[in-house]
């Protein structure tokens, strides 16, 4: 770690924290001007983001990079689009910044409110995306957050074009241009650096792979909110309509593999599982997604054994593990014992059992007769997401701009004084 490294990132920190002074303060208007010129760079500078991102694309298949990452990675015409769409969401959506809520009146005379605020400054550590560092850096904007992201080094001529179009939206708007910093560098010491800036940095907000994600929970002496797994369910109950569950189970995990909100083991009633599991086997055959089941799912439907290993993996790709349940309490005990805590699904025509499995299953996103990629901030109305958090305190499932911020006690009074 060199002296150089640290100096940069402490005063990368001191910058974030006195234009997050400025943004936390600033008017909706002037926060919605921003995220409009930021859109219109973006589109202007295409050519220069695709020119970038080739150079990435290029880096990426010569250092052999997995597939799915290179998939992530890309950045063409229809992206850049997605890009913008995504800036002018967040922009539309209501500022949370200043809005009151909660008004009582004491027996003192006093009046207790709430007033939503900003976290101040977010550190975004991620992987391979690069329109992440276009969401972040909106979602921070709107809800009145300076953010420093630091994106991955397979990114990293993608990440800086964007970057500079974020610089040219704020400085358009008369907002600080250090509100919204990328490293440049891709120097790994730079990430402990900043896990260590608790006196500039309040919340640290890692996406990408489990070992980033475990390392930076492990080191940093600053709040983090994450998520290390996807390990998503979908509960087949004995009263649902076997067509609809077919359909569910299948998108659930076909419509995207290496997601996580995508499904990763079936579960399904021994009552309905010789209706639904031959033509969903058939699917994901077709699909070409191997199943790993238990005993009994092999019984009904040739495929390889499940070990234990399987309930608690996320595989992220053409791998599906297969187990058939005795009743609804069995797959609820299984996803509480090996699932975590991001989405799992119920597909029942049963009310009842629908708001069991609601109540008991201790996840963030947990929904009835709906496939599991529907958990996603875009999807949710969020505008976008800086990530899916799977933690219980503060955040909890997709994180948009009520996420990133907090609330405070305000207290109206007219010369109450407290005597005890």
């Amino acid at each position: 770690m060199t002296t150089d490294i640290a100096s940069y990132i402490a005063e990368v920190g001191r910058s974030a924290r006195a234009a997050s002074r400025i943004i936390a303060a600033a008017s909706s208007a002037s926060k919605s001007n921003a995220l409009k010129q930021i859109a219109a760079a973006v589109d202007t500078a295409r050519a220069t983001i695709k020119a970038e991102n080739a150079k990435d694309m290029a880096a990426a298949e010569k250092n052999g990079i997995d597939q799915p990452l290179i998939d992530r990675l890309m950045l063409n015409d229809k992206g850049i689009d997605q890009m913008i769409e995504g800036i002018l969401q967040v922009e539309a959506l209501k500022d949370p910044v200043g809005e009151m809520s909660d008004f009582s009146y004491r027996p003192t005379g006093i009046q207790i409110g709430k007033m939503r605020v900003p976290l101040g400054v977010i550190a975004m550590i991620y992987e391979s995306r690069p329109n992440v560092t276009v969401d972040a850096a909106s979602l921070s904007l709107k809800s009145g957050n300076a953010c420093i992201l630091r994106g991955g080094s397979e990114a990293f001529h993608s990440n800086q074009a964007i970057a500079a179009c974020v610089t040219q939206g704020l400085q358009a708007a008369d907002l600080p241009a250090s509100a919204v910093q990328l490293l440049n560098t891709t120097d790994r010491a730079a990430v402990g650096e900043l896990l260590k800036q608790d006196e500039f940095i309040d919340v640290i907000v890692p996406r990408g792979g489990k070992g980033l994600i475990e390392r930076i929970s492990a080191e940093s002496k600053i709040p983090v909110i994450k998520h290390l797994d996807g390990i998503c369910h979908v509960y087949i109950d004995d009263d649902a309509d076997p067509d609809m569950a077919i359909a569910i189970a299948f998108n659930s995990k076909a419509e995207k593999l290496a997601v996580c909100n995508a499904l990763e083991t079936l579960l399904i009633h021994q009552d309905i599982a010789q209706r639904v599991l031959p033509p969903l086997a058939e699917q994901f055959s077709n699909a070409g997604i191997e199943l790993r089941g238990c005993s009994r799912a092999q019984q009904i439907v040739a495929m390889n054994l499940a070990t234990e290993a399987d309930w608690a993996e996320e595989y992220l790709g053409p791998i599906l593990a297969v187990r058939i349940v005795d009743n609804l309490d069995q797959g609820i005990e299984h996803i509480n014992e090996y699932g975590s805590q991001h989405t799992d699904v119920i597909v029942t025509e049963n009310y009842t059992k629908s708001r069991a499995f609601i109540s008991r299953v201790d996840s963030a996103s947990v929904m009835v007769n709906a496939s599991s990629q529907f958990a996603d901030g875009f999807e949710y109305g969020l505008g976008a997401e800086v990530g899916i958090s799977t933690d219980k305190i503060h955040a909890r499932g997709p994180v948009g701009l009520e996420g990133l911020t907090s609330q405070k006690y305000v207290v109206f009074g007219a010369g109450e004084l407290r005597h005890r």
